[in-house]
């Protein structure tokens, strides 16, 4: 009887239809291919994972892993509810924390001085703290508005100082002395009229200023939000200038205060050392917490966000909630909490350490406090507490000219690379006086979700929205994808910005973790491209954030489980913190013509051919591929047709020791399926030989 081989194509290709795709790998999960020196792939178990760290309290968004100077190793965990830092096994909160007050304004201020008092009753806040003023507060000749660090030397619960700033960040000094005064800007409107006069004394506004309201009022029928230009200024009065609005007033009305007349103050919460004048011994007996004396400290609430953007500049975690302002932590500034960088911008939709020249590239910024999706803004060089741009720093700002938002910045060779909704920006470092160059790279080749985009060995890879690219020398290029059905016809379009793309340089591989329709919205499926050998597959597994080798060894993902799993540890699969579980590989072939025309054939013999185990078991005193108790099932499908359904021949569990099986099938086409699912086993399939014979015409 004659014998045959089967060598298998490597990647996974569903566009063709099975017959089309004979000798081919038409499904599969939980595999990767391997590199011959034929130049072609040898199909074989993932890698397996193991338990890092959890469980959390809400979904991981977003990892990242540095090294303090003291050679400490730390993974920033940024979850829906928290951000943490892991060290050594132990997991420490560093969540952001915040208090939002509307109260009466009650602000005072001294002539020819830039201290300003503010009276908040009960709000306890200290010198380590910071207040966002969101609604302008005309008080002392002074308008107050944008973020303010604050100082308490006299540590009140009710009233705290700032110091007046101008637009350069100097100090600004009171032009009269007020008690206990002030007052939010007002509104006024005209029936039928989009003009708004608004009256905020002592406002230095001119014509073509920008006047942003950040937060919402409606007054005579229109809502107030945004940035707005500055139509006129009254010349009897100029505390009063008009603005345009988007609407006509559907009634007149004078001097609605904007939120109620309130003063809304917005305070980040920095809980660093103790306070001067604090400890133990300090006040009566019994009162304040043991060793913090008589003082009260705010806490403010932990924040949420859907998502984080991290990144290190030097030891300091640098760290952007979405849509929110940038934080800092440092392992040795003694706070335990991430500290807002109160120079930076206040709203930013991302942020990136951009190298050499060290400087935090934030994106979807803004420059009033209303978020402007487009705009580029970033620090001085090596100085991430100077973003105001002046003839003496580096600092600046770009907003790009194309497209709706920016998705997604990263640093890559010599550049950072700035995705829009439509195409794709170089950001590249040239220096003052322009500090940065702008080159639009790519058209039609937008970012599908915010973490879509990763470099490895200097090449560029994403996922656009409905093909994948690779930026090469001569711009963006398509990256053929033979199982594009897969994934873009079963992509839940509502929840884009969850996928995830995942390096593991190790292998040579890409992977885009994504939701699937019907799903909940929620990651629960890969697919993944082997870049050595432009071939891909496509799985089950679902991670909600990714980081490639790093300080802390091999690559490390987030499961939907809310637990943290380090990859390409174990031969085994781990879930909901639970190690050593079986992991589930398998694929199946496309359609194999086993006989011609009209003839059918017979096999009765099957010879295996694969590596069993990792290296260094020893048989008979050789060193060997082996794991004694692996074991594989093997499945055969016939059939006569591609339309028809198969009959299913197995499956045949095969073991190191298997020499040949009997499936004794018959039949013009014949598809494969490999298996496993028991644990501590490696397997990569080689060349599988077959015996035929004629067994009569159809």
């Amino acid at each position: 009887m004659p014998h045959a081989s089967l060598k298998l194509i490597p990647g996974v290709d569903v566009n063709r239809t099975p017959t089309l795709n004979e000798a081919a790998i038409s499904s599969g999960d939980l595999i990767r291919f391997v590199p011959d020196r034929q130049g072609v792939g040898l199909v074989q178990k993932l890698g397996g994972w193991s338990t890092y760290a959890g469980p959390f309290s809400s979904y991981i968004r977003c990892l990242w892993a540095w090294e303090d100077t003291n050679s400490k190793s730390y993974l920033a965990v940024g979850a829906e509810a928290s951000l943490s830092y892991i060290l050594n096994g132990n997991v420490f909160s560093i969540t952001p924390r915040t208090l939002t007050n509307n109260v009466a304004v009650s602000v005072s201020t001294v002539s020819g001085s830039s201290d300003v008092t503010i009276t908040d009753t009960g709000s306890s806040i200290t010198q380590w703290d910071n207040v966002y003023i969101q609604t302008p507060i005309a008080v002392g000749g002074l308008v107050l508005f944008g973020i303010y660090p604050t100082t308490n030397p006299t540590l009140s619960a009710n009233t705290y100082h700032i110091t007046a700033v101008d637009a350069l960040g100097a100090p600004a000094l009171a032009t009269s002395t007020v008690t206990n005064g002030g007052a939010v800007a007002s509104f006024s409107t005209v029936n039928t009229s989009a003009v708004v006069t608004v009256t905020l004394p002592n406002n230095g506004y001119s014509v073509g200023s920008t006047f942003p309201i950040v937060v919402s009022t409606t007054v005579g029928g229109i809502t107030l939000y945004g940035n707005y230009t500055v139509q006129s200024i009254d010349p009897l009065n100029p505390d009063n200038f008009t603005i345009i609005a988007a609407n006509t007033a559907s009634s007149t009305v004078t001097n609605s205060p904007m939120n109620g007349g309130l003063a809304r103050y917005v305070y980040y919460i920095g809980v660093g050392p103790l306070p001067n004048g604090t400890g133990y011994g300090i006040g009566g007996y019994g009162r304040g917490g043991y060793g913090t004396g008589d003082v009260t400290v705010q806490n403010g609430n932990t924040i949420s966000t859907s998502d984080w953007t991290l990144d290190n500049w030097g030891e300091i975690l640098i760290s952007c909630p979405l849509n929110g302002p940038i934080y800092e932590w440092s392992p040795a500034a003694g706070y335990s909490v991430s500290a807002v960088i109160n120079t930076a911008p206040i709203v930013n939709a991302g942020i990136v350490v951009a190298m050499p020249q060290r400087q935090i590239i934030a994106w979807g910024s803004t420059e009033t406090g209303i978020q402007d999706p487009l705009l580029i803004r970033w620090c001085d060089v090596d100085d991430f507490t100077s973003w105001t741009a002046t003839v003496t720093n580096q600092a600046g700002s770009y907003r790009i000219p194309k497209g709706s938002k920016i998705i997604q910045g990263i640093q890559a060779a010599q550049q950072t690379l700035i995705w829009t909704d439509l195409g794709l920006w170089s950001m590249q470092y040239v220096g003052l006086p322009f500090v940065y160059q702008f080159n639009e790279i790519g058209t039609g080749c937008g970012l599908i979700g915010r973490k879509a985009a990763a470099s490895m060995s200097g090449v560029v890879y994403w996922m656009g929205q409905s093909q994948f690219y690779t930026l090469a020398g001569g711009g963006p290029q398509p990256i053929p994808c033979p199982v594009w059905d897969v994934i873009f016809q079963d992509l839940d379009s509502t929840n884009l910005d969850k996928i995830r793309i995942a390096v593991n340089s190790r292998f040579g591989e890409v992977a885009w973790y994504y939701p699937t329709k019907g799903n909940g919205g929620e990651i629960n499926a890969y697919v993944k491209y082997n870049v050595v050998l432009q071939q891909w597959d496509y799985g089950s597994l679902a991670r909600t954030a990714w980081i490639n080798e790093s300080v802390l060894g091999p690559p490390i993902g987030a499961g939907t489980d809310k637990y943290i799993y380090q990859h390409e540890t174990s031969t085994n699969a781990a879930t909901n913190g639970v190690d050593d579980v079986p992991m589930l590989s398998n694929f199946q072939t496309g359609y194999f013509q086993i006989a011609e025309a009209e003839l059918k054939m017979f096999v009765d013999q099957v010879w295996p051919d694969m590596k069993w185990g990792y290296f260094g078991g020893t048989a008979n005193g050789a060193t060997v591929y082996q794991t004694p108790t692996a074991q594989v099932q093997l499945t055969f499908y016939a059939t006569d047709y591609p339309g028809q359904t198969p009959i299913a021949y197995g499956p045949f569990n095969l073991t190191q020791s298997t020499t040949f099986v009997s499936p004794r099938f018959r039949g013009r086409l014949v598809s494969i399926k490999i298996s496993s699912s028991d644990v501590n086993s490696f397997w990569r399939i080689g060349n599988m030989r077959y015996r035929t014979q004629p067994d009569g015409k159809f």
